[in-house]
């Protein structure tokens, strides 16, 4: 199957490279540009990312140097990759280190090591270390993520949960074989991990050498039985990593598991990327037949009568781009709305959880105080935050959903207008979203935001850094003491929690925003530029006598021609993918 989804991709990418031959063609060098950078190089570049998850201790980063087939990173029995790790194809072994200002530096390899150390370098804001491995494996564009243990309470692990396994391709969640599935693991899928990744978690028994025959086949029952109280039919694989690093691949049990992955990622991942790329192709295309059209009718055109239209076409261009302006406006008023609403709605949660403090302050003991103050500040954090994200992400889709609907009126008015300058009837683009991009832009966005929000200001934040004081402050304390300095500590860090979850709220919103803004843009000034950048190629044509008419109308029979036959192409492609392979089927 992986082998397919190469043939595949390699296949849709010549014919998208077809399309950027023939908008240049043309003379749509823009749109050429956009299949270039937006649709051919995102595809020719995608890679699958593999993150690898468990508490320290259970095997992780040795299960990851099985994958590679030598002891490349350091491992431990105290938490070691505080660092975190993406292992990436490379002929030649090398390392770098990328910066969270996105600059890097190269490492000498047998530094590598260095960087598994427990705690993160003084002075030093790495976002990754990046390692390139000549592993079989990272061949076909997959990337290793090798993360701090979930039960390493830091800044990083907040970071792993809530950034880096919303944009995996799969979760390798390992499991250790002497204490599988402990209530820590447990409470962890199923609060932090099944809901966010439920279609994309592989679990991995790791260090089954200490099982015998006998006791693997209880034990994976065992542990099957445990998991399928959390999710439907889940994946296991019981590995031996020191088998593996020993060369007895049959006893490590690797070959089953990396078999799984790569049709998982070919079947699952690489078909949505595959169907995206040429769903894009398609709506470029789309927009291209209306150049292809413009051109045919511009070959009959005088030099002069080419520059009155195009100056015409500028003008309606620049009277389209206030109406654009208005529709710039609302999104941004739209979205002021929306962040003044959340604020409202953040400073309303704080006013309600302190209005109720005294009242379980009272019900509750100072032991209890002790353990569990702390914990229910943050719960009660994270359900509002998780309700106010649906709630702001509802409201964005319907503001997209009004700018769509908005733009596809446009568009129509926008048609008849440069038909009339071209002196024949000119159809409308299809104005469309997307539906990947749509997600991409407007929800993952805010779920990704939502998780940089949490790793920032509640688990790596301030919350974390109170529950010590929380739990510490009663020594040698009475019961209403302990409770009285509660009252006086607990509003100071909810405030201090709101305070910086208020900007990270707005930044969010934001970023959703701009997405929908510049889609705006781009597709209210789509037609309009195409057409008037292919009568400046076929002016400049004519003037410098290059043109001929008759031969100009044989050359936009083939650019028609052409563009008919791969239109038709990607479109047959596009329905491939959506059957069901007969592997799948069986």
């Amino acid at each position: 199957m992986f082998d397919d989804f190469q043939e595949q991709k390699k296949t849709l990418l010549g014919q998208l490279e077809n399309l950027d031959g023939l908008a240049r063609r043309v003379g749509a060098h823009s749109l050429a540009a956009r299949v270039q950078g937006d649709v051919i190089e995102k595809l020719a570049s995608g890679r699958f990312h593999l993150v690898v998850v468990g508490e320290f201790n259970h095997g992780k980063t040795t299960f990851v140097n099985a994958l590679l087939g030598e002891a490349v990173l350091s491992v431990g029995v105290t938490p070691t990759t505080a660092v975190i790790h993406h292992i990436v194809y490379g002929e030649e072994k090398s390392a770098r280190r990328v910066h969270a200002d996105g600059t890097s530096e190269a490492v000498p390899f047998e530094h590598v090591r260095d960087f598994a150390v427990g705690a993160e370098r003084a002075g030093e804001e790495l976002s990754y270390l990046e390692v390139a491995y000549p592993a079989p494996l990272l061949q076909d564009d997959i990337v290793l993520v090798d993360t701090p243990g979930v039960n390493d309470l830091s800044l990083t692990r907040a970071e792993i949960t809530y950034g880096y396994i919303p944009r995996s391709d799969a979760v390798l969640f390992v499991l250790d074989a002497g204490q599988p599935l402990k209530e820590s693991e447990r409470q962890f899928l199923q609060h932090q991990l099944i809901e966010k990744s439920r279609d994309k978690i592989v679990f991995v028994v790791a260090k089954t050498d200490i099982w015998s025959p006998a006791e693997k086949e209880e034990a994976l029952l065992y542990v099957r039985g445990r998991l399928g109280e959390l999710l439907d039919a889940p994946p296991v694989f019981a590995v031996s990593s020191q088998a593996a690093l020993a060369g007895d691949a049959e006893a490590s049990g690797l070959p089953a598991l990396t078999q799984h992955l790569q049709r998982f990622l070919a079947e699952e991942r690489g078909q949505l990327m595959l169907r995206n790329a040429a769903h894009a192709g398609l709506g470029a295309a789309d927009v291209l037949s209306r150049g292809v059209d413009a051109r045919q009718r511009a070959a009959a055109f005088t030099s002069e009568q080419l520059t009155r239209r195009i100056e015409l076409l500028e003008q309606d261009l620049k009277g389209h781009t206030e109406t654009i302006e208005s529709r710039r406006l609302a999104i941004r008023e739209e979205v002021g709305s929306i962040k003044a609403w959340a604020r409202r709605d953040l400073d309303r949660f704080c006013d309600d959880v302190l209005a109720q403090l005294p009242g379980l302050l009272e019900r509750s003991s100072g032991e209890d105080l002790k353990q569990h103050l702390g914990p229910f500040l943050e719960h009660a954090f994270r359900r509002w935050a998780e309700a106010e994200t649906a709630e702001i992400a509802g409201a964005l889709e319907k503001l997209a959903e009004r700018m769509v609907a908005l733009a596809r009126e446009d568009a129509s008015d926008v048609g008849r207008r440069v038909g009339d300058a071209m002196g024949a009837e000119l159809k409308a683009p299809k104005i469309e979203v997307d539906r990947f991009a749509y997600d991409v832009g407007i929800f993952a966005v805010l779920s990704v935001g939502m998780g940089v929000l949490f790793a920032n200001a509640l688990l790596g934040g301030i919350l974390l850094a109170a529950a010590p004081a929380l739990a510490l402050w009663n020594r040698g304390r009475t019961e209403h003491e302990i409770k009285k300095r509660a009252l006086e500590l607990a509003p100071v860090v909810l405030r201090e929690t709101a305070a910086k979850v208020g900007p990270q709220i707005d930044q969010m919103v934001e970023e959703s925003a701009e997405h929908l803004d510049n889609w705006v843009q781009t597709a209210g000034q789509e037609l309009h530029r195409e057409v008037i950048e292919v009568l400046q190629a076929v002016q400049q044509e004519k003037s410098s006598g290059d043109q001929d008419v008759e031969a100009e109308r044989v050359r936009c029979a083939e650019l028609a021609s052409d563009l008919g036959q791969l239109i038709a192409t990607l479109t047959d492609f596009r329905a491939n993918l959506a059957k069901e392979p007969p592997e799948a089927a069986s």
